[in-house]
């Protein structure tokens, strides 16, 4: 018989292949972030699976073995079902009344009602965990409309609780961090919405969006000319009364969420400018117009500039594109600039 004619091995089922067990260790983490005891079952079987079903080496298998448990409890712990839950054994103390609302008489079979810690405002999974060292099974639900799942507790906060000492148990009503408590249990969440503030000063339009409950770290700045760079909000707090809201995104009565930016776009004048109004549109525009290449000053003849040296445009930004040469202005402080050919060869206002 020819040995080179011997049919090849029939292959091997998919179930004893390496990503099918590789996929069932994933599994033990999966189930084991939901239910432990879940996990728990679908690891004793992945490590069966890993000792009889691959062709693994003896020291893969340990390595698969001993990964498998380490994948429950890493999952089981991000996920809180291995905070304690054993019962507190602080004392409480409450006192007993009849019908009639007198006290009773103090009783070694007296049962006592165990004191409940109000959770509302904390995080979740701290929640869960007072809950359990209390003696109570907790639960968990979306305290909005939405009906949301909750898996990463920690993420979550309380808006409401409910214990049934009876049952010994303990529900709360949370919603994602940074989320507004709706009402009541199962309301919708109640956004702030966004005020109009087109017109105001910055000043003033900061004072509207905190009145209205939106959170000034989500508020960026922009400005509406072609020769001005948007100011931080420090430097737009420092001049809160030269900067104007020309444009706002969202619009007046827009809802705001916690993922939502609001847009402010900017121009700054004061008494001294040329143009003391907001453009049609952003970013079409020059706040000074002799920035603007295609500037005419109204000068008849080539010769633009006069006895002293150009035109006076008025107060004007450092290193912004000018027209025409010889041109003279001053900076907001006060100092003096001119009109003249840059490093680019572009003609910029510099000092004079």
């Amino acid at each position: 018989m020819n040995p080179y004619d011997t049919p090849p091995p029939p292959p091997r089922p998919w179930w004893r292949t390496t990503p099918a067990l590789l996929g069932l260790l994933a599994l033990v983490a999966l189930l084991s972030a939901v239910s432990l005891p879940l996990g728990f079952l679908v690891m004793i079987a992945a490590m069966v699976a890993v000792w009889v079903l691959p062709a693994w080496r003896w020291y893969a298998r340990l390595g698969a073995t001993f990964g498998a448990f380490f994948l429950m409890l890493i999952s089981a712990g991000m996920s809180g079902q291995l905070d304690d839950s054993g019962p507190d054994t602080s004392e409480v103390s409450a006192q007993d009344t009849d019908d009639k609302g007198t006290k009773a008489t103090p009783s070694a079979t007296t049962s006592k009602a165990p004191e409940l810690t109000d959770y509302t405002g904390k995080a979740l999974d701290e929640a869960e965990k007072g809950a359990r060292a209390a003696g109570f099974t907790p639960g968990r639900h979306d305290a909005s409309a939405e009906g949301r799942t909750i898996v990463v507790r920690s993420a979550w906060t309380v808006c409401f609780q409910q214990a049934d000492t009876t049952a010994k148990s303990f529900a709360f009503a949370a919603v994602k961090d940074g989320e507004p408590c709706p009402s009541k249990d199962g309301g919708p969440l109640p956004w702030p919405t966004m005020p109009d503030v087109v017109g105001d000063t910055y000043n003033t339009a900061v004072e509207a969006l905190d009145r209205a409950g939106i959170d000034l770290d989500s508020v960026t700045l922009d400005d509406v000319y072609l020769d001005i760079d948007a100011p931080t909000a420090e430097e737009a707090a420092e001049e809160g009364d030269e900067w104007r809201v020309c444009f706002q995104r969202p619009d007046e009565n827009g809802e705001v969420t916690s993922t939502t930016t609001v847009h402010l776009d900017l121009g700054q004048w004061t008494d001294l400018d040329l143009v003391q109004e907001c453009p049609s549109k952003k970013d079409t525009t020059y706040k000074i117009p002799a920035n603007d290449p295609d500037y005419d000053d109204g000068s008849a003849g080539g010769d633009s500039s006069s006895s002293d040296g150009g035109s006076n445009v008025g107060t004007v930004h450092p290193g912004s594109y000018c027209s025409p040469p010889g041109a003279t202005g001053v900076t907001k402080a006060g100092t003096p600039m001119v009109c003249g050919p840059g490093s680019d060869g572009r003609n910029r206002w510099r000092s004079s």
